[in-house]
């Protein structure tokens, strides 16, 4: 069977798209094929800077010969009909046949596609392809109309099997296929023809040229460390500019250079990213002092200097680079030992933060009063918590972070001990943004928890509050992210803390920035004779609380500004003209702890959880103590894997049906009463005995949150209820029987409910 080649040959293609643009190609060319017909075997894309490479072995010499039967309407249909019929099968009446149905005849169309050669398909298939390709951006050049990346020069594009090759004719806008390409730019720049991807893949090679970017990777990864460890020294790993790299060059050699001493004192994160971000080098680190004392570069070509040109010129930049970083980070500490890490963010009371939520120095008291608040819950000193909280954000004032964005946090904790603020200050500094993804690291010390979890709740009830939530796919402010930051923070840490009340805090403190309102945040209370009522902004507890009925959740008023001084309390008519409800802070916190709910429900489905458990467990108190919730729920789950526990769920809900059916047709609620001397059978008996040391077992464990033991107990259970349902007739004759029985069946409700709801399980 034939093998197809097929090269594409430009200017060089940004390395960033390189990865996406050949697996488009791959994508994009085999679809085509075997939509036309075609089959393949295997299918491999290449790219290099300056080509995108598809090779298919195994293709199809034809595409096969298709009959196709269409029905149309009968012969008595109007010639309307017919007619439409014709036009869609491209026939005339007289190509149609006449066959018998059950209401009469009818006109069938039968359709036959030949098979065609599989070079004319490649042609019409990869020109659709090259036309429509999906670039992030391209360009056009000349006077021609065809949009590419980058100018597109050659097509090579052929067919090859064991009687030789030949060339797929194609133009696409002036380009015509062939069986030619060229090497290296520098190197090997002459064009030389191929037979197939063997020989192409050689000469390729030969002309310094390394097709696969895998490849490329492993060669400059091992020259790299190779010499490192020449100098007594270690390569810094960073794969996305191992990846990067591999994408500029196509025949790479590894360089390396030695940092002048005027920059050796920089802290290593700033000498690594601004020679990444800047230059693509790999950092090169000292093993023992964990300095960073070199780097390597990776050209694109051999040299007869072995390079020393090229590395004078890269050290030339380097220099002129590192020296604006050693600007930044000399006039940071200035400012730091001039005016402390507070007055580095002083600021940022002129940087909004959202144009509803304040400026960034107001989100900073509002992270403030919350860390102060979690502290306490996670073994923090609330006043170190709060100093923390007050300079975390500091940094993002600073020249080196403003030159380098994704430093922040990390300058924070360097400047922080530059102030000789308390170590555990520097690291919620750099630790108070993570997590931030599924893989980053937890942060542990108290007060970076504190504090990150003050940072990411912050965020959370401010965008609630103005009712920035996330929709569908889209999610502008992360928030997504952030609510399984606390989710890892409360659970990697195994803490317990009461997520609702962190939520209605911190809803009050943003609806507060949003609506700048005196008094906006408080109790309303009515006169009982409801003519007029009272409000005061933060008080509980209002004057002569006898004389008024409280309303039981805080809401937010805006009240007009016509009533004179607000800063004092006011006894105000009832006028819904003045004073205007906005939102009600339970309802904002309550829906954002659903929102928890559901970002937990994604992460213990990976970790193997079903999602009917995990809404078995937050149906019970405590759903805002996500230890809680997991500890229950992976309880459960054992529980349930187990041959006892869907046996013992099948009882439960034979239970919990017979007794449901019977409350609704009596009127009443059986749940208490259940007396062992009205039992008459022994399996009866039996079960009374178990429930009541079921109930003695349960409530210590349930007491000490060993769910375990709890399932446990209640798997014991199992065997008396199989025995009390097959022996026992739940409708007795008597009613005193019947009703004891009733009441018995709630009693196994009851117990079986204590842990979860199990009504939500499903099967």
């Amino acid at each position: 069977m034939p093998e197809l080649l097929i090269e594409l040959f430009s200017e060089e293609i940004p390395a960033r798209m390189q990865a996406m643009a050949r697996e488009t190609l791959r994508k994009m060319v085999t679809d085509g094929l075997v939509e036309a017909g075609l089959t393949y075997g295997h299918a491999q894309a290449f790219s290099t800077p300056r080509r995108l490479v598809l090779a298919l072995d195994g293709l199809s010499t034809e595409s096969p010969t298709l009959r196709e039967e269409r029905k149309g309407p009968a012969t008595t249909a109007p010639e309307a009909a017919v007619q439409g019929f014709l036009r869609s099968t491209g026939l005339t009446l007289d190509q149609l046949e006449k066959r018998d149905d059950k209401k009469g005849q009818v006109y069938f169309a039968v359709i036959e596609k030949p098979g065609r050669a599989a070079p004319a398909i490649v042609a019409e298939v990869l020109e659709k392809t090259i036309r429509t390709f999906p670039w992030p951006k391209s360009m056009r050049w000349g006077n021609g109309t065809l949009k590419w990346v980058r100018p597109l020069h050659s097509i090579l594009c052929l067919l090859s099997d064991d009687t030789g090759a030949s060339v797929v004719d194609l133009d696409v806008d002036g380009i015509q296929s062939g069986n030619t390409t060229a090497g290296h730019r520098f190197m090997a720049p002459d064009r030389f023809a191929v037979t197939g991807f063997d020989d192409y893949a050689a000469k390729l090679k030969a002309a310094k040229v390394v097709l696969d970017s895998a490849e490329r990777e492993a060669m400059i990864w091992h020259d790299a460390t190779q010499l490192a460890f020449a100098q007594g020294l270690d390569l810094v790993e960073d794969k996305g500019l191992l990846t990067e790299v591999a994408g500029l060059v196509e025949f790479p050699v590894a360089l390396m250079g030695a940092i002048a001493e005027d920059f050796l004192h920089l802290p290593p994160e700033v000498l690594q990213t601004s020679m990444r971000e800047h230059q693509k080098f790999f950092s090169v680190k000292n093993p023992k002092t964990g300095r960073i004392e070199g780097f390597v570069t990776v050209a694109n070509r051999e040299t007869a200097d072995h390079g020393a040109t090229i590395l004078k010129g890269n050290l030339k930049v380097l220099s002129a680079r590192l020296s604006d970083a050693r600007f930044f980070w000399e006039h940071d500490l200035r400012v730091v030992k001039t005016e402390g890490l507070e007055g580095m963010g002083a600021g940022l009371a002129n940087v909004t933060f959202h144009n509803k939520l304040g400026s960034q120095a107001a989100r900073i008291a509002r992270i403030e009063a919350l860390a102060r608040e979690i502290a306490p819950l996670v073994g923090a000193q609330p006043d170190l918590a709060a100093e923390a909280a007050r300079v975390v954000k500091s940094d993002l004032r600073s020249a080196m972070v403003g030159e380098f964005p994704e430093l922040q946090g990390l300058m924070g904790s360097y400047y922080a001990k530059a102030a000789g603020l308390p170590e555990a200050v520097a690291t919620a500094c750099k630790g108070h943004y993570s997590p931030l993804g599924p893989s980053d690291a937890v942060p542990s010390e108290p007060v970076t928890v504190a504090v990150a979890l003050a940072d990411k709740i912050d965020t959370l009830t401010g965008f609630w509050a103005i009712d920035e939530k996330p929709t569908g796919s889209k999610d502008p402010f992360a928030l997504r992210r952030a609510a399984l930051g606390v989710i890892r923070l409360v659970l990697g840490n195994g803490l317990r803390v009461g997520l609702a009340d962190l939520a209605r805090n911190g809803t009050l403190a943003a609806l507060w920035a949003h609506y700048q309102v005196p008094f906006m945040l408080g109790y309303r209370v009515y006169k009982e004779d409801q003519s007029s009522f009272w409000m005061s902004g933060y008080c509980a507890n209002p004057n002569d609380e006898d004389k008024y009925v409280p309303v039981l959740d805080k809401e937010v008023f805006a009240i007009k500004a016509e009533h004179g001084d607000l800063a004092r309390e006011v006894d105000i008519d009832l006028n819904l003209a003045n004073v205007q409800p906005i939102a009600s802070v339970g309802q904002i916190a309550s829906d954002l702890l659903s929102f928890f709910h559901d970002r937990l429900k994604v992460f213990l489905k990976d970790e193997g959880i079903r999602h009917d458990v995990i809404d078995a467990v937050l149906a019970m108190p405590g759903n805002d103590d996500l230890t809680l919730v997991v500890k229950r729920a992976e309880a459960l789950s054992a529980f349930l894997k187990t041959e006892d526990g869907p046996n013992l769920i099948l009882g439960f809900k034979r239970a919990n049906n017979i007794l449901t059916q019977a409350e609704a047709k009596d009127g009443v609620e059986y749940s208490f009463g259940a007396d062992v001397k009205f039992a008459e059978a022994e399996e009866e008996k039996t079960l009374f005995a178990a429930l009541d040391a079921a109930e003695a077992a349960l409530a210590p464990a349930m007491q000490a949150e060993d769910f375990a033991t709890a399932m446990a107990e209640m798997a014991k259970l199992r065997a008396p209820i199989d025995a009390f349902f097959t022996a026992v007739q739940i409708n007795a004759e008597n009613p005193i029987v019947r009703r004891n029985r009733l009441n018995l069946l709630s009693r196994i409700r009851q117990i079986c409910q204590s842990v979860a709801d199990l009504t939500k399980l499903e099967g």
